[in-house]
């Protein structure tokens, strides 16, 4: 019997923290119609869907962090977070579908990159939204001990706020140091 997981990683644009990802096999018994990108979701539909993802599929997540990420660069932190996510799964999938056109490196996988897959592939969907919602609870919880950043509501990206926090309140330990326009405030 074919065990398709995909594998989805949120975080690659954030000027701050890890970068996740997730591998998600599906159980036959849910309804895959409800799974789309996790960037098309409100964050309530989001959450609503994390919960039944986790109840009806086979899940892990991975990460790197930002020390891993400056070693190593984004494009490639991602790809050991997508890496660790797979390994993780409790149950060895036959095939593996992964969001994008690059693949991590893993011996004996069968993997595949589809472009926009998380828009196309319902367990790539499932990966991108248990990704985004792990990682967004906790970049929530450390925006509550780094207030005035407001990383409860743009979890760590680059908005006009966040940017101006950052001139005010100056570069914290969980910036990304390497990440333009960070790396010209240092």
């Amino acid at each position: 019997m074919k065990i398709v997981a995909g594998v989805d990683e949120v975080g690659r644009g954030s000027l701050v923290g890890p970068v996740y990802a997730a591998a998600v096999i599906l159980k036959n018994t849910i309804n895959k119609d409800l799974l789309k990108d996790s960037k098309s979701l409100s964050s309530s539909k989001r959450k609503v869907l994390f919960t039944y993802i986790k109840k009806n599929s086979v899940w892990a997540v991975g990460k790197a962090s930002l020390k891993e990420i400056e070693n190593l660069n984004i494009l490639n932190a991602s790809l050991l977070a997508m890496k660790r996510a797979i390994k993780k799964l409790r149950k060895r999938p036959s095939h593996v579908l992964v969001d994008g056109n690059k693949l991590p490196d893993l011996k004996n996988y069968k993997l595949k990159s589809i472009i926009k897959g998380d828009q196309k592939i319902p367990s790539i969907s499932a990966a991108s939204i248990i990704a985004k919602v792990t990682r967004d609870k906790m970049i929530s919880n450390l925006g509550k001990k780094f207030e005035g950043y407001n990383w409860q509501k743009n979890f760590g990206y680059g908005t006009n706020q966040h940017l101006k926090a950052i001139k005010v309140l100056g570069i914290t330990k969980h910036h990304r140091k390497t990440f333009s326009p960070i790396n010209k405030l240092k």
